[in-house]
């Protein structure tokens, strides 16, 4: 990933947000497991797995995960999570991956898409490990809710254009400029058909219900506006 989006100094307060916080925990977490179904007895990649919730409720729910992410202090948190009996590796999704042609029945992409400016080369690497008849489940920052907000703030930016945005996170104490893309949903489309997957899924969700007395005001706004856009993709 671009060195700007540092993790590894944002690493202890973006797990704490993740692990509580209504956008991972109570929304874009189950909606991603609600997508991927019965899992027990498959071989699952975390592509971008951060510090690994995810990874674990796979586990938990009866996969045989492996997880890789760019940042390193990312990655010793999963393993803090995890233990030594899941295997993480160090990898942007930039380069090819570690893996060999067919290893995984599901690939997950949870979040991690909208920082890659070119998706085409990340894409033919999830489909090459894939085994035929596999999965790639996605989620993505919602093209639509980026471009109003950059609408509402003044900056007239064209919706039909790949163009990069930046803002700063503080987590932790910390802050750091976290640099992403953003795409109308043409493109997104687009891209999954020209590296071989055929789209069975397009889902919006709401949060889980649980959340409504969390995050009164914070659940109605969730509920009411795009915020994150998932797909499920199919390898023939």
């Amino acid at each position: 990933m671009p060195t700007v989006n540092d993790y590894d100094v944002l690493a202890e307060g973006y797990d704490a947000a993740n692990e509580s916080g209504l956008a991972n925990a109570y929304y874009e977490r189950p909606a991603t497991l609600a997508l991927a179904g019965e899992v027990t007895g498959r071989q699952i990649l975390d592509a971008g797995c951060g510090s690994g919730p995810l990874l674990a409720e796979l586990r938990d729910r009866g996969a045989v995960v492996t997880g890789v992410d760019a940042s390193a202090g990312m990655l010793g948190l999963a393993r803090r999570r995890l233990g030594d009996t899941v295997e993480l590796r160090v990898a942007d999704l930039r380069d090819p991956l570690p893996f060999g042609d067919g290893m995984f029945d599901d690939v997950v992409a949870s979040l991690v898409l909208h920082y890659l400016e070119d998706w085409g080369p990340t894409l033919a690497e999830f489909r090459r490990v894939l085994t035929p008849g596999g999965r790639l489940i996605v989620s993505v920052d919602h093209p639509f809710a980026i471009f109003a907000m950059h609408r509402m703030s003044g900056n007239r930016v064209d919706y039909q254009a790949t163009y990069q945005w930046s803002e700063e996170w503080t987590m932790g104490g910390r802050t750091v400029p976290m640099s992403f893309w953003n795409r109308p949903l043409r493109a997104m489309t687009d891209a999954f058909t020209a590296a071989g997957f055929r789209i069975s899924v397009i889902s919006e969700p709401h949060p889980v219900e649980a959340a409504r007395d969390l995050f009164p005001e914070e659940f109605e706004a969730l509920s009411t506006a795009p915020s994150f856009l998932f797909f499920v993709l199919t390898v023939d």
